[in-house]
């Protein structure tokens, strides 16, 4: 069913193409960017500012390993100058659709593989080495996030010379941004007793922001096909929990699920649903509805139910930096 839904994508994009009259070269006055989940078309916003067109197409909240493009996103992608990507297997069969609708002169920008080298792929319970992809959530390290945005800026500036000022200067103001956050977490986590620093989460969200802040990743709950874990997999969970004697066990925004609530009554821990990876909180145009603003949330939160003070971040300013 989902390889007859992409070739229907396929074709109703290219046959989109085909009928579509090219538009004036006057009227193509912005670059047309194409990005896939929340945060990083945030990233790209902070980069590109109101010099480009954007369009995220996965919407936040969706679970992006198990999103269908829609034959409507195979014409947002065939039109698009730049499409910007994760990569390392996150987004399936929406690079397939990009490759196959790129339309001349375009390009795919993959971040998660022009960041971290191979021998830096975390593997781990939601994503298994013996699958053959990595924990793709590379951009919940705040200094990865910033590499992406560098990574976003040289194309932008490459394919469109004249603002490529612009695009240099957003990233500085990004990068004192993403300074400032990274030291508000540094400082945020001081305060979380030692033996409290474990995580165990719902998806396995962050193998690459535990080691920047010295977090320990114990396990995750849901197992690398997407599923609920089994009764036996619950079981070894709850048995490591109660020998790690960790205080709060942390669910997902997007995955919500009430195995959550069953573990936390076994073990008498606290539990929180609300952590986020690529659903950024407050209403969309909202100071908080930021990468910086889900990495700040995301903390207050770890750091309240940890036995820690959320103090250090939480006058933190997580609105967009891009210039006007």
């Amino acid at each position: 069913m989902r390889r007859f839904a992409l070739l229907v994508a396929l074709l109703l994009g290219i046959s989109n193409l085909l009928w579509a009259a090219p538009a004036p070269a006057a009227a193509q006055t912005k670059l047309k960017v194409v990005s896939t989940v929340a945060p990083i078309t945030n990233i790209v916003l902070n980069v590109g500012g109101t010099r480009i067109d954007l369009e995220g197409i996965i919407a936040p909240g969706v679970d992006s390993h198990t999103f269908e493009p829609a034959p409507s996103d195979a014409v947002r992608l065939a039109s698009a100058d730049l499409i910007v990507v994760n990569g390392l297997a996150l987004e399936g069969h929406t690079i397939e659709l990009a490759q196959a609708n790129l339309k001349p002169g375009a390009c795919i920008l993959e971040l998660g593989s022009n960041t971290i080298t191979r021998d830096e792929w975390v593997f781990d319970f939601s994503f298994p080495e013996e699958h053959g992809d990595p924990n793709p959530h590379v951009w919940m390290n705040p200094l990865h996030a910033l590499k992406y945005a560098e990574l976003v800026r040289d194309t932008l500036a490459e394919m469109d010379a004249p603002n490529a000022d612009y695009y240099r200067q957003n990233t500085e103001r990004f990068r004192a941004r993403i300074d400032a956050l990274d030291k508000a977490i540094m400082a945020t986590v001081a305060t979380i007793p030692e033996q409290n620093r474990k995580l165990l989460t719902y998806h396995d969200s962050f193998a690459y922001f535990a080691p920047r802040y010295g977090f320990q990743v114990i396990g995750a709950i849901q197992p690398s096909d997407f599923a609920e874990p089994s009764p036996r997999e619950v079981a070894a969970l709850i048995d490591q929990i109660k020998a790690n004697n960790i205080p709060a066990i942390f669910g997902s925004e997007v995955f919500p699920s009430s195995v959550l609530e069953q573990i936390g009554r076994e073990t008498g821990v606290r539990y929180l649903d609300t952590l986020r990876d690529d659903d950024p909180p407050g209403e969309p145009g909202s100071p908080e509805n930021t990468y910086v603003g889900m990495l700040q949330f995301d903390v207050q939160q770890m750091a309240e139910a940890l036995g820690g003070n959320s103090a250090p971040i939480d006058g933190l300013d997580p609105s967009n930096t891009y210039l006007p």
